[in-house]
């Protein structure tokens, strides 16, 4: 059954074949992120300083995660943003790894790794996604967003607010 997000994005898990075939576009460094829930060292992503007009997508999916307009700096080396471009975009997970209690985000179409969520936002939400940058591809609002599951579904144009 497809389910859709409220911002009219398709929601419904890659089947075992299409998964296999996203998964073989990664490179070693984004299978061990994405899919090992690995972490890229502090301070040499290749987003943490982008910060021209676009989204945010999963690397693995396509799916948009979060809108440059929610980015900031927080200082811990790692791309940070305040709110998801759709709540239902991502999924929060409780994560007991490393001896600590913490909040795994991952997207909600592919369940890939994408970083952790932590109560020391700014305004308004004072949130911080503190995302690996090999998790997500930068989309310039010019460009057409990616359609990598390929099913031919119109996605709809990236809102800039």
């Amino acid at each position: 059954m497809t389910q859709f997000s409220p911002s009219g994005f398709d929601l419904t898990p890659p089947s075992a074949d299409e998964r296999r075939k996203l998964e073989a576009t990664l490179t070693p460094e984004e299978a061990e992120v994405l899919l090992n829930h690995g972490t890229e060292a502090p301070f040499c992503g290749g987003l943490l300083d982008q910060k021209d007009d676009g989204l945010y997508c999963c690397r693995l999916c396509s799916l948009p995660l979060f809108r440059h307009q929610t980015k900031f700096e927080s200082g811990t080396g790692w791309p940070s943003f305040w709110a998801p471009f759709d709540e239902a975009h991502v999924k929060a997970v409780r994560d007991t790894s490393y001896g600590m209690v913490r909040i795994e985000t991952r997207c909600a179409r592919c369940d890939s790794h994408q970083g952790h969520l932590f109560p020391d936002g700014p305004p308004p939400t004072q949130l911080r996604y503190c995302i690996n940058s090999v998790s997500l591809e930068f989309v310039p609002m010019s460009v057409p967003l990616p359609d990598r599951l390929d099913r031919g579904d119109v996605l709809p144009a990236p809102a800039t607010s």
